[in-house]
C-alpha cells in the first residue's frame, strides 16, 4: 500500500547550537494564563484547571522569517509565550515529575486573528478560525535543558517596531510550567514533539504590515518576525 501523493517532511524546529531539529508532532496551547491578560480579556482570573486549544504543527514559523499579513481578519494579534518542548512522552504525570518530560524550551508568538477569535467566543464555537491559521506560530530554536537548565523565572516581552508591548516575568504564570505539562496529561498522552504555548502576558495588540515583533524570554534570547507587506 502507497500514499496517492506526497505531504513531504514533518515540521520541525531548529535546536540551539546543533544541526539536529526537533520534529514536531502536536502544538498544544494554554489560554488566559497570566492575571493581568484575562483580565484584559474581560474573564475573571480565577485558578480553575486550565484549558487547552491546538496550532497545527505545519503553522510554525522560523525565527526571522517573515509572515503574511493573514486574509479576513482586520485586527491581527501579536501574543508572545514561553513554549515547552516534551522530550519524554507520558499519560497521568505527576506535577513533581513533569520537569523530567521536557527536552527544552524556546520563545513564541501565538499570532491571532482576535477579531474572529472573539466572535467565535461570543458564538460558543472553536476558536480555529482566530488560532489555527497558516503561519500563526513563530518559535526560535529550542535551547535544551541539558544545556540551559529549567525556564522558572525571568523576563518575557516584546516590542513592536521598537516599543515594549507586553512586559512580565515568567513565575507570573497562572498555571507554572509542571503543573501546565502534569495537567495536559491527564487528557492527552503526551509523546516527544509536542509543543505547547503557555500563555501570554497582558498587552496583546495589533500588529500592521511591515511592523517588526521582537519578543524576548530571559536565557532563550529574541524571537523576530516582520509582517510582510
Amino acid at each position: 500500500m502507497s500514499a496517492i501523493f506526497d505531504l513531504g517532511e514533518r515540521p520541525a524546529v531548529a535546536i540551539h547550537n546543533s544541526d539536529d531539529v526537533y520534529p514536531v508532532r502536536r502544538i498544544y496551547c494554554v489560554g488566559r494564563n497570566y492575571e493581568a491578560h484575562a483580565r484584559e480579556m474581560g474573564k475573571d482570573p480565577q485558578r480553575d484547571p486550565p484549558f487547552f486549544f491546538t496550532k497545527p504543527a505545519d503553522s510554525l514559523v522560523a525565527n526571522g522569517v517573515d509572515v503574511p499579513y493573514p486574509p479576513r481578519t482586520e485586527n491581527f494579534h501579536h501574543e508572545i509565550e514561553l513554549v515547552i518542548a516534551i522530550g519524554k512522552g507520558g499519560r497521568d504525570i505527576n506535577v513533581e515529575d513533569a520537569e523530567d518530560h521536557i527536552y527544552g524550551y524556546a520563545v513564541g508568538n501565538d499570532l491571532t486573528r482576535r477579531d474572529l477569535q472573539l466572535a467565535a467566543r461570543e458564538q460558543g464555537r472553536p476558536w480555529d478560525t482566530g488560532k489555527a491559521f497558516d503561519l500563526s506560530a513563530p518559535i526560535t530554536a529550542i535551547y535544551p535543558v541539558a544545556d540551559n537548565g529549567h525556564i522558572r523565572e525571568g523576563e518575557i516581552s516584546i516590542k513592536v517596531n521598537g516599543e515594549i508591548r507586553q512586559q512580565a516575568d515568567i513565575k507570573d504564570l497562572i498555571w507554572n510550567v509542571p503543573e501546565i505539562v502534569a495537567e495536559l496529561s491527564t487528557l492527552f498522552e503526551l509523546q516527544p514533539g509536542d509543543l505547547i504555548y503557555t500563555g501570554t502576558p497582558a498587552g496583546v495588540g495589533a500588529v500592521e504590515r511591515g511592523d517588526l515583533m521582537e519578543g524576548y524570554i530571559a536565557g532563550l534570547g529574541t524571537l523576530t518576525t516582520r509582517v510582510s507587506e
